[in-house]
């Protein structure tokens, strides 16, 4: 019994995610702080929902140490992230970028609840126009 329990137990353990454990440190604190808010910024190309910073497949241990490597060259959080657009396209940020080509996708949840309004709007107005109309008793009223 005591067997199966640790069988069970061992087997609870081994299949826990793992996380990636990135060991890399700067001397600058700030160039600390900038790799890692860039990892955690960038997306795993292979693992899709991961950002490379917790990802631990080869790709993102290249991507990594990309970062790392344009962080030493004293490049800023943008010209990282341009560079990286450039070579991966816009999937690889976690926030899409804000211009013209895909303005239709933040602006969208802003036109449809403004539609739902003026719909939600005329429901009423129309609902409250038949109200007044109505001079019929309701079903079951006897006039009391």
């Amino acid at each position: 019994m005591m067997r199966a329990l640790f069988l069970s137990l061992l087997l609870a353990l081994t299949s826990a995610p793992v996380f990636a454990i990135d060991i890399t440190q700067f001397d600058d604190p700030a160039k600390q702080e900038q790799y890692l808010k860039l990892t955690h910024e960038l997306r795993c190309m292979q693992c899709l929902n991961t950002s490379i910073a917790d990802s631990q497949v080869d790709l993102a241990a290249d991507l990594r140490r990309e970062v790392h490597d344009l962080v030493l060259q004293g490049k800023t959080d943008d010209e990282i992230r341009k560079y990286m657009v450039d070579r991966y396209g816009e999937f690889i940020l976690f926030r899409p970028l804000t211009n013209g080509r895909n303005m239709w996708l933040w602006l969208s949840p802003i036109a449809f609840v403004l539609f739902g309004v003026v719909v939600a709007v005329r429901i009423l107005r129309q609902r409250s126009k038949l109200v007044d109309q109505d001079h019929e008793p309701i079903e079951g009223d006897t006039g009391r």
